[in-house]
């Protein structure tokens, strides 16, 4: 009897320890996301309470950090284990080009999922038509080193246009739309979720256009820089745009340490995908697993997030 109530008791322990983390026991995580004021710090914040309520053994807890080089940055140095990045930026961190010129490749981390469009957006003055027409002008190309400008530089030069054929000037989103409401400049970049405050803000005041980026300019990208993804701004998502503006998009993506179990980080992936209703953030709807496994830059998924991808059919 002693023998059948000690392998009794010695089940249930084993049941107990792979209730959402596998045989992994506790894990908790670290999830840097971005400034309080942004989307990555507010999203984050409701998938962690995902995660929390529905994994008994793995506890999330997010913070605010610098955005997605500083996350990369955190993973690599082994201050973080979870991570809101765009997906550029992580291709430029795994390639160690661009933004990581000087830091060199990091190789340190992996895909979870992409989790929702950053849409690239080209706002003008209501006389400027297309990307062509932006030739001579005056155009803020977001802050000096930042991925917005990267943005615009390649886009630009899918047009054979440099910055030395415009008058580029450095500015954020905020100052970038005061800038052309007061007449100062003729057009912005804006790499944000739509619809941007900022553009809205911009539009109950002035005229304006977003430009369009055509199909064979977005092959060109794709084929230098296969971390864009064709994205539609629908008619009315701003006031006075009444017609669809198609562009190109980033995508806001989960990443984890390379080193964090794969168990952990499936069962993180799982509940993510199977409790979308529960994540309480407009960004939620646009939760698709194949979404989330496409356009990914050449920066591999992890191990534990591919064997969730691959049990329900989505990946081969």
């Amino acid at each position: 009897m002693k023998k059948i109530l000690c392998f009794v008791l010695a089940a249930i322990m084993c049941v107990a320890l792979v209730s959402c983390t596998g045989n992994t026991g506790s894990s908790k995580i670290l999830f840097v996301t971005g400034g309080e004021q942004g989307t990555y710090y507010a999203y984050g914040g409701t998938i962690a309470t995902a995660i929390n309520n529905n994994c008994e053994n793995i506890t999330v807890n997010a913070q605010t950090s610098g955005g997605s080089k500083a996350n990369l940055l955190s993973i690599d140095a082994g201050d973080a284990t979870m991570a809101f990045v765009q997906n550029d930026v992580m291709s430029y961190a795994y390639n160690g080009t661009d933004l990581f010129t000087e830091e060199g490749a990091i190789k340190s981390f992996s895909v979870l999922a992409a989790m929702y469009p950053e849409t690239c957006q080209i706002v003008s003055t209501a006389d400027i038509k297309s990307i062509e027409d932006l030739n001579g002008k005056t155009v803020s190309v977001g802050d000096a080193g930042s991925g917005v400008e990267f943005n615009a530089r390649q886009i630009l030069a899918a047009y054979c246009i440099t910055f030395d054929d415009i008058n580029a000037t450095n500015m954020s989103f905020g100052d970038s739309a005061d800038a052309l409401k007061n007449g100062k400049i003729d057009a912005f970049f804006c790499t944000a979720g739509d619809p941007t405050t900022a553009i809205v803000d911009l539009a109950t005041t002035n005229s304006i256009n977003l430009l369009n980026v055509d199909d064979e300019h977005i092959a060109l990208l794709q084929a230098d820089y296969p971390f864009y993804a064709k994205r539609v701004i629908a008619a009315g998502t701003y006031n006075g745009v009444d017609e669809d503006v198609q562009t190109v998009a980033i995508k806001a993506t989960l990443v984890v340490a390379n080193n964090l179990d794969e168990e952990v980080v499936y069962e993180i992936t799982k509940t993510i995908f199977e409790n979308k209703d529960s994540i309480t953030h407009d960004k939620a709807s646009f939760i698709d697993t194949e979404y989330a496994t496409t356009d990914l830059g050449g920066v591999p998924l992890h191990a534990g997030a591919e064997k969730y991808f691959k049990e329900i059919g989505v990946i081969g």
